[in-house]
């Protein structure tokens, strides 16, 4: 049974993709006190953070509507003879997009992240009311200057090198429409699809820039990319059959030697990213000598035991011996067609089957020390089946 019917696209961002935004926030000032009748001036109004799922709210409509990105809460009311408690100031909420990360500019530590809507931060404090212990001055609100750093929520993360087909591969699985060309770095800004299924179950596809050599040292806005597969419950790899070069200066790549690269980059940038659970999408099956090279992979794959040496691999990204070089263990591997659909579908079936197992052991297996939410004796043998998928 195949299990896709139709495909949505959720959400293309545009060339102005804004995935950190610095903003200043200051909570209000207390009111004045009253010495002569000792009266007590009211506090400053907070600052809140708050989670938003309106699908029009990203930091790029932020930047837009606050361009001077400064968000100041209420004054408290000063002590008045006839209303010798001042009330407090109004605090502030701003409204934020989920997958959000809220760090202090100041001394760059993580206060807090917003990945729901009811999660809420408070950012900032209003100051006290005058009173008689502060000689009836009131003191000011607490003034700070933040980032706010997106990283995309999705169920699959893309990952790959330019030029790959992870574009292609989006719009055959969700009918987006991005940038296709036969050239890499078509795609230059994150972009999200949303796979439907009959039973009306959803799932997010979120397809990032190509990565290059040295994405560790944040080549090629390596650090801006990767961050947004952190929140994924599932990585899938696109590597093209016939191996990859970005340009006759860099050095040509097997589709092993891919492999092993891609999983470099991810386990200097941050080794827990290998305990995700990973799929690998083999594309360009459908030009002429691919079932050949293909078996070749897959028998280099099954007998991998991290002996191939790089020598050419950037060693200011590697400090240690290049012989100790990983692959990612893949749950399964999938000889595929981006252009002309060959395996898309039975991709998207099993994109389903691990997704919804995680979220079921998440929900009822919870502290069984398993972080993916996926057995490990789920991980399959990988055989060769490109004939029953090509032909």
């Amino acid at each position: 049974m195949v299990f896709l019917t139709r495909t949505l696209l959720l959400r293309k961002y545009s060339k102005e993709f804004v995935d950190k935004l610095r903003i200043h926030v200051r909570g209000g000032t207390g009111g004045n006190g009253l010495p002569t009748l000792g009266g007590v001036g009211g506090r400053g109004g907070d600052v809140y953070l708050v989670g938003s799922q309106d699908p029009k709210l990203t930091l790029k409509s932020m930047k837009d509507r606050y361009p001077m990105k400064r968000f100041v809460a209420d004054t408290g009311q000063n002590s008045r003879k006839n209303a010798l408690s001042g009330l407090n100031g109004a605090s502030i909420y701003v409204q934020v997009p989920l997958g959000i990360t809220v760090i202090d500019a100041a001394n760059h530590k993580v206060i807090g992240e917003i990945s729901k809507k009811t999660d809420k931060i408070l950012v900032s404090r209003g100051g006290r009311g005058g009173m008689r212990s502060t000689m009836f001055r009131p003191k000011y609100g607490q003034r700070r200057n933040l980032y706010l750093d997106l990283k995309l929520i999705a169920d699959v993360g893309f990952v790959g090198f330019p030029n790959a087909g992870k574009s292609t591969l989006l719009s055959r699985l969700s009918n987006a429409s991005p940038k296709v060309a036969s050239y890499p770095f078509t795609t230059i800004t994150p972009q999200i699809g949303l796979i439907q299924y009959p039973d009306f179950r959803k799932i997010q596809l979120a397809d990032l820039p190509g990565l290059v050599e040295g994405a560790c040292l944040n080549k090629g806005r390596g650090h801006s990319f990767l961050k947004h597969i952190e929140r994924t419950k599932l990585l899938l790899f696109v590597v093209d059959i016939h191996g990859f070069q970005l340009s006759p200066k860099h050095q040509f790549r097997d589709a092993l030697e891919t492999l092993q690269l891609l999983t470099e980059e991810l386990k200097l940038y941050d080794e827990t990213l290998l305990s995700k659970p990973s799929l690998l999408a083999v594309n360009k099956m459908d030009l002429p000598g691919s079932e050949k090279v293909y078996q070749e992979l897959i028998d280099e794959l099954n007998k991998w035991e991290g002996k191939i040496i790089l020598p050419s691999f950037p060693k200011i990204c590697h400090p240690i011996d290049t012989e100790s070089n990983e692959i990612m263990k893949f749950k399964e591997v999938f000889p595929i067609s981006a252009q002309t659909g060959i395996g898309s579908q039975e991709l998207t079936t099993r994109i389903r089957e691990l997704i919804d197992n995680r979220t079921f052991t998440s929900k009822h297996m919870l502290g069984t020390g398993d972080n993916n939410g996926i057995s490990s004796t789920e991980t399959k043998h990988i055989t060769s089946n490109v004939s029953s998928s090509v032909h």
